[in-house]
């Protein structure tokens, strides 16, 4: 079992944040270990939207895929991933974008999640727990680049 969790202020707006934590499909350009990505399905509900999505992470080697279910509540600025299927016994992360008195917010990320098998645990779990740990740097600097005009 590992966990991660994280506030960081950035000079960015919560909408902006959100957009850029919402846009699930650009993740492979510039998160770390993430290979692929495609949404499986889309649905709106209740003003939220719904997807199903398929990542594939890799390190040297070795390639895993799971799938996740998120929901994007673009009113409070909340994104639940929930885990579907694949290496974890059970993955959970959110998202959370709080906005500051300067026109930023403060970006709160955590992750929960265990590998299902102990092997794959022990190869890519150290790996895993740094990328997670650099998910809001690689977010920030992702808005420094799309938002530099802004």
């Amino acid at each position: 079992m590992a966990k991660f969790e994280t506030r960081r202020p950035v000079k960015h707006s919560p909408q902006q944040m959100f957009d850029l934590v919402a846009d699930i499909e650009r993740y492979p350009e510039f998160v770390p270990l993430c290979d692929s990505l495609t949404v499986r399905s889309r649905k709106e509900r209740d003003g939220k939207q719904l997807l199903v999505s398929e990542m594939t992470v890799g390190y040297k080697a070795i390639r895993e895929t799971f799938t996740t279910q998120v929901l994007l509540n673009d009113a409070e600025k909340a994104i639940d991933v929930k885990y579907i299927d694949g290496p974890f016994r059970y993955l959970d992360n959110r998202w959370r974008f709080e906005p500051t008195d300067d026109g930023g917010c403060i970006v709160h990320f955590f992750i929960d999640y265990e590998f299902k098998n102990r092997i794959l645990g022990a190869l890519m779990g150290s790996m895993f727990d740094r990328a997670f740990r650099m998910f809001t740097e690689a977010f920030e600097a992702r808005a420094d680049k799309i938002y530099a005009t802004a």
